[in-house]
């Protein structure tokens, strides 16, 4: 055949022709064959970046590695599409493009890393190191053949990464929470609230007709999903938090005294109340001439009347200390040893004369013997608070050997803890609440996301810790037939009716209570007794339903709601609210620092990274990406 395009060509009509057909070959292959080349792109280049590239062949590897790792990290095989579902080949792309746009940045800045420091560093990462602590180089090699590297491939790569961290560190370096998100999070976590309770019992209700075989057949038909036997799972859990490293024992009782003396009018029991009278004068001058006319027989009402003053503006009722303004006139009120009359004391708007008519003493529900337990272990938990962070650290690494939670858990000298089958709402097969559950909600969440055999991320605690778990068993929910829960159905339409009923009678109870009738006078109207419930706080508790915490804290000061409990109706009004005072350098704020300092970072880290992608334009060849990925689905 060439032999004959050489004959055809040895004429002018002969070139005319064959240059028709190339030019129609020509124009053929721009269209449909070689097309990316005119877009500026090669059939080996997956992603354009700049002046940069992610190849197809770098990211097969990178995709490769990837996988082989997280085989390894599961202990089992994976296949490409579900690797694939679960988005790794997206997060290698990813990976790739933001490395490529972060080396360009440091190309256009000018800075390298040179081979020696890339030694260096490498030497003193911790995964090459002996027993001794000193580099090893058999275990060097050992890694980084498992990794799938050649000695030379390995530290061009590490160079690379080196230089893009110092980058990424020059961003992040010195970023911290802002204070005022620091305190919102510790005044969210510690507003401590008291309330006065009554429990309306389900024979408030009346009498609950039942219900008919046919209306107990057609409510199973109606909620049938309802009836479903519940998920549960096993969990293996390894906990290091301020809770479960405190040594209570430790703590002197200097110490918990102190704290108790602190805490005890606020967290046990009612604060010492008076009733005060005050008025506000321009000068002291005329507040002292006020003050010896009182002590000298004036009743204070008559000088009220005297200065044409509202009698409701100079009366602030029953107060404790904490409910004034400036807390100079509540010191001088509250120092006052018996009823009298004090002042002048200085603010902003003047100076007050007060009036202390009524002193009603504090009254505390807890002695010092009753609390010391639990503050011991609040102490106690606040010292261990700056443990946890280190703990982490080695727990992590012991995982990312590919460890499993026993073996880290032992290495780091903690111990793991067995969870029986629970359901995603704490409660084992018998309907009874799993205490103590390290993480609470977050945990039961994460673990119901997770899958048998899965390794997770560890799930940080409210207290400022972390819980490591593993699913060790699934007992998957199923449908059940309408004679295995009939007597179920039955009781639960039953309820509904009771509840119904005590909603509608708490209900009206409520509207009185906001009508300004005293729970006290209620409670005797109905023959039942007010329970006072302290020192609660928007965190798990053992005697109180999250739902019933939340109820407590949606309510305002001094308002009253009701909420659905165990054994019927719970009526409530909040009579405290407070929130201890944000220390910036306490544990507890630090710890809080700690869990978000790596979001903001990494908040700030995509904001700059996403900007160097769009400087850059970043472009990327979908026929070669496809390519690329139905090549991995068929091996």
């Amino acid at each position: 055949m060439l032999e004959g395009l050489r004959v055809a060509s040895q004429n002018w009509i002969g070139r005319a022709i064959m240059g028709v057909v190339m030019g129609f070959i020509v124009i053929s292959f721009a269209v449909w064959g070689i097309g990316d080349v005119f877009r500026g792109f090669s059939s080996q280049r997956l992603v354009k970046i700049g002046g940069g590239e992610v190849t197809v062949e770098a990211f097969r590897a990178a995709y490769q590695n990837e996988l082989r790792r997280l085989q390894q990290r599961l202990r089992r095989g994976i296949t490409n599409e579900e690797a694939r579902r679960a988005g790794l080949d997206q997060q290698v792309l990813d990976r790739l493009i933001t490395d490529v746009a972060l080396d360009q940045k440091a190309g256009n800045l000018g800075l390298s890393v040179s081979e020696e420091e890339t030694q260096r560093l490498l030497k003193s990462e911790k995964v090459f190191q002996g027993l001794n602590g000193q580099f090893d180089p058999d275990r060097f090699k050992q890694i980084i053949h498992d990794a799938g590297f050649s000695e030379r491939g390995f530290l061009v790569d590490q160079k690379g990464a080196y230089l893009r961290k110092e980058l990424t560190d020059a961003v992040t370096t010195g970023l911290e929470p802002p204070p005022v998100m620091l305190e919102a999070i510790f005044r969210f976590r510690n507003e401590t609230r008291s309330v006065e309770t009554i429990l309306l019992l389900p024979s408030a209700a009346g009498t609950i007709r039942l219900p008919s075989e046919e209306e107990v057949k057609k409510f199973f038909s109606d909620h049938e999903s309802s009836f479903r036997a519940r998920e549960y799972r096993k969990l293996t859990l390894l906990a290091a938090t301020p809770a479960t490293l405190a040594k209570p024992g430790e703590v002197p009782e200097e110490e918990v005294r102190k704290l108790y003396d602190e805490v005890k009018a606020q967290r046990y029991g009612t604060p010492e109340k008076r009733e005060v009278g005050q008025i506000v004068f321009k000068t002291e001058a005329e507040a002292k001439d006020a003050l010896a006319r009182l002590k000298g027989g004036l009743d204070f009402k008559a000088l009220v009347a005297e200065r044409k003053l509202d009698p409701k503006d100079a009366d602030l009722g029953l107060v404790s200390q904490r409910d004034f303004g400036d807390p100079n006139v509540g010191a001088a009120v509250f120092a006052l040893p018996s009823q009298g009359f004090t002042g002048p004391t200085a603010t902003p708007f003047g100076f007050v004369v007060s009036e202390i008519r009524k002193i009603q003493p504090a009254v505390f529900s807890k002695s010092f013997d009753q609390a010391q337990a639990e503050l011991r272990q609040e102490i106690a938990a606040g010292k261990a608070a700056p443990d946890v962070r280190r703990l982490h650290d080695a727990i992590e690494e012991q995982r990312s050997a590919g460890k499993t939670l026993a073996e880290a858990a032992k290495a780091v000298g903690l111990e793991t803890r067995d969870v029986e089958p629970v359901d995603e709402t704490s409660r084992g097969k018998s309907g009874t609440p799993v205490s103590d559950l390290p993480g609470g909600a977050e945990l039961l969440k994460a673990a119901f996301a997770s899958d048998k055999g899965v390794d997770n991320e560890a799930v940080a605690t409210r207290d400022g810790g972390y819980v490591w778990f593993e699913v060790t068993d699934v007992e998957q929910a199923r449908q059940q037939s309408f004679e295995e829960v009939k007597a179920q159905v039955e009781a639960t339409m039953r309820k509904e009716a009771e509840q119904k009923a005590l909603s509608a009678k708490a209900n009206d109870l409520v509207e009185q209570l906001r009508n300004g009738k005293p729970i006290d006078n209620l409670a005797g109207e109905l023959g039942l007794a007010v329970k006072r419930v302290t020192d609660v706080k928007r965190a798990n508790r053992s005697d109180l339903a999250s739902s019933t915490i939340v109820q407590f804290f949606e309510a305002p000061l001094h308002g009253a709601g009701s909420v659905a409990v165990e054994g019927g109706q719970l009526v409530f009004v909040v009579t405290e609210s407070t929130t201890p005072k944000f220390d910036p350098a306490s544990p507890e704020a630090l710890a809080i620092a700690e869990q978000l300092r790596p979001a903001i970072q990494n908040d700030v880290l995509e904001q700059y990274v996403g900007g160097l992608e769009k400087a850059f334009s970043v472009q990327i060849n979908q026929k070669a990406l496809e390519s690329a990925l139905g090549g991995e689905s068929d091996k």
